[in-house]
């Protein structure tokens, strides 16, 4: 019997994923107790190809997502697969060769784990360091993770693990009615916060979520992700995540407008005090302008008469109000 499914959910980064996937087939685990589903998200590379390569391996499963959606192809990936535990690798990062072990006996000893992530290192382009700009908090951004040595239990929401490194208990997922698709990135859409507010979900309910030092992933920096503009953009997508997760809490409203106003010119403040430290400086100015996207979303919620359409309508009003992206 299948007891954990690796699950990669990949949109045209066919560059990073075969090695995603081989990380994946050489794992330290029993070799029929675990399987990997790569769900292929609307891709135009040759992800079908890298896929094809490797299918001989009995273990390993190509699924085909058309609709374009993190949340859209992890809740796919589940629906497609029978394993009490769901394991979410991302498609440019290398999981250690003890990953699956490491998470399945960690849901085995817990049977109030609802959510289990571990330590995320980054992978530097070659030739490549980081750049003087980058401060810790925006290595978050590329996935960086690390709360120490030692197993925690989170009760802080926005210490919740990485979505690249990922895993969650099948029955609590199944409770909260999967991912919610208005949250998780949509193509090149920076929408983010779907695993935040699972861990919100968890705690709320009576579960657990916890960090697993020795859950290793290894995540690949893209090299254009190395440019100022790309946190910026990242930033801005962050703050408007932020007031759609506050609207599906039912914890929007007027008192929105003061909170991001307040975040603004503490970030602009904050930016001239370090203005010496190109990496404290570039931080508060990443957050302020997050705070900008999150007031922008904020004022069109509330003037939005159209709020309860459906999930799909709503990410196609994203795309095309929000950013001007054509159909």
């Amino acid at each position: 019997m299948t007891q954990i499914s690796a699950i990669i959910c990949t949109h045209n980064r066919s560059q990073y994923l075969g090695a995603a996937i081989d990380s994946l087939l050489d794992q330290d685990f029993e070799a029929d107790s675990f399987e990997v589903v790569v769900v292929d998200n609307g891709s135009i590379d040759r992800t079908r190809d890298v896929v094809t390569e490797r299918l001989p391996d009995p273990r390993l499963r190509y699924i085909w997502e058309p609709t374009l959606g993190l949340s859209v192809a992890r809740n796919r990936g589940a629906t497609e697969t029978r394993s009490p535990i769901l394991a979410y690798l991302d498609d440019d990062a290398v999981a250690s060769p003890h990953w699956l072990r490491t998470l399945w006996v960690a849901y085995q000893t817990n049977d109030k784990l609802a959510v289990a992530g571990g330590k995320v290192a980054l992978l530097w382009p070659e030739g490549v360091q980081p750049p003087a700009w980058l401060s810790p908090g925006l290595a978050a951004n590329l996935g960086a993770y690390d709360l120490g040595e030692e197993i925690a239990y989170i009760d802080n929401p926005g210490l919740t693990p990485r979505g690249l490194n990922y895993s969650i208990r099948r029955t609590f997922l199944e409770s909260v009615g999967g991912f919610d698709p208005n949250l998780g990135r949509v193509g090149k859409i920076l929408l983010s916060n779907e695993e935040l507010m699972m861990t919100e979900l968890a705690l709320k309910k009576g579960w657990q979520v916890a960090y697993l030092p020795e859950a290793l992933v290894a995540h690949n920096v893209a090299i254009e992700r190395l440019a100022r503009s790309w946190f910026l953009q990242r930033g801005w997508w962050q703050g408007i995540s932020e007031c759609y997760r506050e609207r599906l809490s039912d914890r929007s409203g007027w008192q929105q407008f003061p909170r991001a106003l307040e975040r603004i010119l503490r970030g602009l403040y904050n930016a001239v005090k370090y203005r010496t430290d190109p990496a404290r400086r570039f931080d508060n100015l990443v957050y302020a302008y997050s705070q900008i996207g999150y007031l922008g979303a904020a004022i069109r919620g509330r003037f939005d008469a159209d709020s309860t359409t459906s999930d799909r309508s709503r990410r196609e009003k994203v795309k095309i109000e929000e950013l001007g992206v054509d159909r």
